[in-house]
C-alpha cells in the first residue's frame, strides 16, 4: 500500500521576492518541503508544508555519529512549458545504495519519486524557465534518535527542499583551475568513498579551501594509497579528451558513482565517441599534454552539468588547456545534455519525465 501524501500549502508564496533573472547557487528556497518520519520499523505518512525550521533535540544521533544521505537531482522547465525530472531512477537507486552502506532504511519509491513529484507540483512555478537554469532538489535522510552511543539509530527523518538555481561555479560554464593535494585523501577503497554522505564533504572543506587561498578553484583528488592516480574533482567526475576520445576513472570503490558522469558516457557513445574507463595517473595526464593528445579537460555533475578545466597544477608543475572557453567536444555534449534537459533534442534514453 502506498504511504498517504498530505498537503498543507502556505498561506503566501514568496516567489515575487526572488529575482529569477540573477540565481545564485542555493541561496532560494521554493515554498514547500516534503518530510516523512520512520519509526516503529516504517517510513509513516508523507507531509508537504511549508519550508521551515525542522526542530530536534541536542542529543539527536546524526549530530553526533554523522549517519546521514543526500542526494542532489534536478529538474527542468522544457520548451513545452512542462517540468521534467532527469533521472529520478537512477538517482533514486543511488540513494538506497548510499542508505545500505550506512545502515539506513532504503526509502520506497512511492515516498522517494512519488512524494518528490507531488512536491514539484505542489511548487511548479518555482521551476525556472529559462534553458540552463533549473529546479535543484535535494532529498536527504538523517538519524533522529535521541541517544548518545555508537549504533544504528532507530529513527529517522526524510526530507526534500527544492532550489531554484543557476550556475554552480561563479566562473559559470568557463574553465576553472585545478590543483592536486597530496597531503589530503578524499577516501579509501572500503570506506564511503562510493556513497553519498555528508562526511565526505566534511573532510574535502580544509583542502577545498587551501585551494581556492591559493587561486585555485577545486581540488583534484588522487587516490589514498599512492597518491597518484586521479579520482574525483571536488563535486565532480573527470573526463579526459585524448586523442578525440574519451578517458574517464574507472569506478574503484573510492569514487562516487555520477548519474552525470553516467550520461555522459552514454551520450558520448551514442554519437560515435570511443569511452574508456581506466585507472588514469596524474602523470598520464601531464604526458598526454605533452605529446599533444591531451586536447580537453572537464569535471561532471549534477550541479555543475560539465564544467571545463583550464589548468592543473601538481607538485609545482602546471598544464594549461583551453583557458578561455570550453573545448569543441565538452561544449557539443553540453550543449546536447542541456537540450535534452529541455526537450530541445529527442530523448533517446528516457531520461526526462514529465511531472
Amino acid at each position: 500500500m502506498s504511504n498517504p501524501i498530505r498537503i498543507e500549502k502556505v498561506n503566501q508564496t514568496r516567489i515575487d521576492h526572488v529575482n529569477f533573472d540573477n540565481l545564485a547557487f542555493g541561496n532560494e528556497f521554493s515554498d514547500h518541503m516534503l518530510i516523512c518520519l520512520y519509526q516503529n520499523g516504517k517510513w509513516g505518512e508523507v507531509l508537504i508544508k511549508p519550508y521551515g525550521p525542522i526542530s530536534y533535540l541536542p542529543a539527536m544521533s546524526v549530530l553526533h555519529y554523522g549517519q546521514a544521505v543526500f542526494e542532489g537531482m534536478k529538474a527542468f522547465r522544457q520548451v513545452d512549458g512542462k517540468v521534467a525530472l532527469f533521472r529520478g531512477e537512477s538517482h533514486y537507486e543511488r540513494f538506497n545504495r548510499s542508505c545500505k552502506r550506512v545502515v539506513i532504511p532504503e526509502i520506497p519509491k512511492d515516498i522517494f519519486l512519488g512524494g518528490l513529484k507531488k512536491l514539484i507540483e505542489t511548487d511548479y512555478e518555482w521551476v525556472p524557465k529559462e534553458k540552463f537554469k533549473s529546479l535543484y532538489i535535494r532529498p536527504f535522510v538523517f538519524a533522529t534518535d535521541e541517544y548518545l552511543g555508537v549504533r544504528a539509530s532507530k529513527t529517522y527523518a526524510f526530507v526534500i527542499i527544492t532550489s531554484p538555481v543557476g550556475n554552480y561555479y561563479k566562473e559559470g560554464i568557463n574553465p576553472v583551475k585545478l590543483t592536486t593535494m597530496p597531503d589530503y585523501v578524499r577516501a579509501v577503497k572500503g570506506g564511503v568513498g562510493d556513497a553519498k554522505v555528508p562526511g565526505n564533504y566534511a573532510a574535502s572543506l580544509l583542502p577545498a579551501q587551501k585551494a581556492l587561498e591559493q587561486g585555485f578553484t577545486q581540488v583534484l583528488w588522487l587516490d589514498a594509497t599512492s597518491q597518484s592516480n586521479i579520482e574525483e574533482v571536488g563535486t565532480s567526475n573527470m573526463f579526459f579528451v585524448v586523442n578525440g576520445n574519451l578517458v574517464t576513472p574507472k569506478l574503484s570503490g573510492s569514487i562516487l558513482q555520477g548519474i552525470t558522469r553516467d550520461s555522459v558516457i552514454k551520450l558520448a557513445k551514442h554519437k560515435g565517441f570511443s569511452v574508456e574507463e581506466k585507472t588514469i595517473t596524474v602523470q598520464d595526464v601531464f604526458n598526454w599534454h605533452k605529446s599533444g593528445s591531451l586536447t580537453e579537460v572537464f569535471a561532471t555533475g549534477t550541479a555543475a552539468v560539465i564544467s571545463p578545466v583550464g589548468s592543473i597544477h601538481h607538485n609545482g608543475e602546471t598544464i594549461v588547456l583551453n583557458e578561455k572557453e570550453m573545448g569543441p567536444i565538452s561544449k557539443m555534449l553540453y550543449a546536447h545534455l542541456t537540450d535534452i534537459h529541455r526537450g530541445e533534442q529527442p530523448d533517446p534514453f528516457g531520461w526526462c519525465e514529465k511531472v
